[in-house]
């Protein structure tokens, strides 16, 4: 489960940014994670309360915004949703090129 390890480095990111600007406590984190990602949703919120522990995101909710997979034509010069990693063109045929659906992004955080 490489969950586990995205969300180490998601709360120790967290730390680092308690110290950078001196809160003390997490409420919130916002995740965007894209839904052709390779991180599945219901396991990064598992792992994140047992590897919040004792850090400031402590009891802190963890919201997940999935994020539509999107490419780009280069031949027709358009974009489309996609359903795949790989898929074609549903216009032209030609390959498509990924242009979001993949990520994983801390977007924010509330904090007292």
């Amino acid at each position: 489960m490489h969950e586990m390890s995205l969300v180490e480095s998601l709360v120790a990111l967290v730390e680092q940014e308690s110290r950078r600007q001196a809160f003390s406590r997490v409420r919130v984190v916002r995740l965007q994670v894209g839904v052709l990602g390779h991180a599945e949703p219901d396991a990064l919120r598992f792992c994140f309360d047992a590897i919040a522990r004792g850090t400031v995101a402590q009891g802190a909710r963890l919201e997940i915004d999935l994020r539509a997979a999107e490419g780009w034509c280069r031949a027709c010069r358009r974009g489309a949703r996609l359903e795949d990693r790989f898929d074609d063109c549903e216009l032209c045929g030609g390959p498509m090129r990924m242009t979001a659906g993949d990520e994983l992004r801390l977007t924010e955080l509330e904090v007292d």
